[in-house]
């Protein structure tokens, strides 16, 4: 059995730091004027907490690539940065410590992890409503298993029992009908 962990062992995790090699093709020459080839670099960076990634989330509302930059500001602890520092960084290497962050963090999802969530039975689901009925992914959310199974069933028989295509019945009563699609699968506006 694995020991329980203290209040004290939980907040250190905030506290810890990890360094980060950047490889010498992200590394910028400096201006080294003698031809010098870039060597690799290393910065340090520390996970990113609860706090960290709510304010990010706020601040980055209204122009999402703005949560990049924060992420990388927020976790870099040398060289500190300010966000205007950060925002002027080569993109490559921007996005190797996004992903360096983001493991630290505990937000990375491996490969395999995310194959498995794209082949996940509901996902697909989800992912054939949404694109057949132009059903934003909350509105998929709301859907009950059997609701899906339903809407997949009549998109399965749609033009062989003669069920019209884009009428589909309410799953409730009182509940609206799906809105009509247009050529092409998409709900139109």
């Amino acid at each position: 059995m694995s020991r329980l962990l203290s209040a004290e062992d939980l907040l250190a995790g905030a506290g810890t730091t990890r360094t980060v090699t950047i490889p010498a093709d992200l590394v910028p020459s400096g201006g080294a004027e003698d031809g010098r080839a870039a060597e690799a670099a290393s910065v340090v960076v520390r996970p990113l907490t609860l706090r960290d990634v709510q304010r990010i989330v706020k601040a980055s509302r209204e122009e999402g690539v703005l949560s990049s930059v924060l992420t990388v500001q927020q976790a870099l602890v040398e060289p500190a940065l300010s966000v205007e520092q950060v925002a002027s960084l080569p993109a490559g290497i921007v996005q190797l410590l996004l992903e360096q962050v983001n493991a630290a963090s505990g937000l990375a999802v491996s490969a395999d992890d995310l194959e498995e969530a794209v082949r996940a039975p509901l996902a697909r689901a989800c992912f054939v409503l949404a694109r057949e009925f132009g059903w934003t992914p909350a509105e998929c959310c709301e859907l009950t298993l059997g609701q899906v199974l339903l809407y997949l069933e009549m998109l399965a028989r749609e033009g062989a029992d003669g069920i019209p295509t884009g009428v589909v019945a309410p799953a409730e009563p009182g509940a609206t009908p799906a809105p009509p699609r247009r050529a092409g699968g998409r709900a139109s506006a």
